[in-house]
């Protein structure tokens, strides 16, 4: 049996200089960059991360010769640009798991991997990439402790998956890109001992990164009545739709250690609803918004404000309908990241936003009309609501609360 060895390096834990001189004494045989995001996704800011991945990859290819490959959720939305751009040997789009065990495989071997999905490589100067057909349906959910410890005292709480895939159509969105369309849940009994084996580390807050939590109720109730079966005395949150949830799903949830959910809405209006793709009613957002404020659930609203077909009178309902949400907080973004493949990216191309030649690996926004800031901010404090704009600072007010030792979700704590 041959032995590997895996050293993980996280660039929020160390800088180049250690990265480097770790290449030079692990002497890997291959080395693997995952790409998370490619730039802030904030139409104020539009912090671009690409520079930052080339470095990395210029200071790898001066220090090893060894083969690199990259992958990640990032890397994945643009497979063909991303490998144009950063020129590694090799890449991985969607799930990494089985196609790098495979490409590893056969590099050892010298067999081919022209075959393996999701790769994209060079054959004579050319770019060459395979779709993805096949997904997984069990993971090893095992977390290094190093990393266990660092995000644990950083964010507060540690993240797990459920579930991959993702069927819904919003226009914008890129986790169908990622994970596929088709959702897998995850084995419930393997994310039980990972929850178990943290528990014994003294963790017990968890945030479920699933795209969205409540896809498969039944699945969420065999999910939940495990925890409470197992008697975890945890807290956690995840990221929800506002539709399809009832008092007794919730209840149920909560009784598990629900304590936030953080709400895909997008928009108060039902008109710009519809135009974003979503599946639901402002009706369903004010009536789940009640449930949770029955059951004691702390719940934040992410919007949209300014996508595609945002007009004066949508922004009006948005800021009237707000005023019927009550006890929450809003995150609202101004336009849409424009990514390739979505229905955005061809609403985008027709109105002349972008052109037919740009990769949109930089940031490119559809903000539509003419979106004054000031005005937006100066109405949505005229609803008497708690909107948190994305040039508000308050990062330092969570960072201090972190600094005491408070886990789990923060932002309750913003609320008027």
């Amino acid at each position: 049996m041959v032995e590997t060895e895996i050293r993980i390096f996280d660039f929020n834990l160390r800088n180049m200089e250690s990265y480097i001189q770790e290449i030079g004494s692990f002497q890997p045989d291959v080395i693997g960059i995952s790409l998370r995001n490619v730039d802030d996704v904030n139409s104020l800011s539009q912090e671009s991360f690409l520079a930052d991945y080339l470095s990395i990859m210029e200071n790898t290819r001066k220090t090893t010769t060894v083969p690199v490959v990259i992958g990640g959720a990032g890397y994945s939305i643009y497979p063909i640009p991303f490998f144009e751009y950063l020129k590694p040997d090799f890449a991985i789009s969607g799930e990494g798991e089985e196609s790098l065990f495979q490409l590893l495989k056969s590099l050892e071997t010298g067999d081919s991997y022209e075959s393996i999905e999701g790769i994209t490589y060079l054959k004579n100067g050319k770019v060459c990439h395979n779709q993805r057909n096949q997904f997984l349906r069990s993971l090893d959910l095992e977390l290094e402790p190093e990393l266990i410890d660092f995000y644990w005292q950083k964010s507060g709480m540690m993240n797990i998956q459920t579930r991959r895939g993702c069927p819904y159509n919003c226009i914008y969105c890129t986790y169908p890109l990622i994970e596929g369309s088709k959702v897998r849940n995850l084995d419930i009994d393997r994310i039980i001992k990972t929850m178990k084996d943290l528990a014994g580390r003294k963790i017990s807050y968890f945030f479920f990164t699933d795209s969205v939590f409540n896809l498969q109720p039944s699945y969420n109730e065999a999910l939940c009545r495990e925890i409470i079966r197992n008697k975890l005395d945890i807290h956690w949150g995840a990221y929800f739709s506002p539709n399809d949830l009832t008092y007794d799903m919730l209840a149920l949830y909560k009784e598990a250690g629900l304590t936030h959910i953080e709400f895909g809405t997008e928009s108060f209006s039902d008109r710009q609803l519809k135009n974003y793709g979503k599946h639901f009613t402002m009706k369903d957002v004010e009536d789940v918004s009640d449930i949770c404020n029955r059951l004691e659930i702390y719940h934040a609203h992410f919007l949209i404000l300014g996508g595609y077909g945002e007009t004066e009178r949508t922004l009006d309902e948005s800021f009237e309908n707000s005023k019927h949400v009550e006890n929450s907080v809003f995150f609202p973004y101004i336009g849409m990241r424009i990514y390739p493949n979505t229905r955005l990216y061809q609403y985008a191309m027709k109105d002349g936003i972008i052109e037919a030649n740009d990769n949109l690996l930089f940031p490119a926004y559809y903000i539509a009309g003419n979106i004054d800031y000031g005005r937006l901010k100066e109405r949505a404090e005229n609803t008497g609501k708690r909107w948190v704009f994305p040039d508000e600072d308050v990062v330092t007010v969570m960072n201090r609360m972190r600094n005491r030792n408070r886990k789990g979700s923060l932002w309750h704590h913003l609320k008027k």
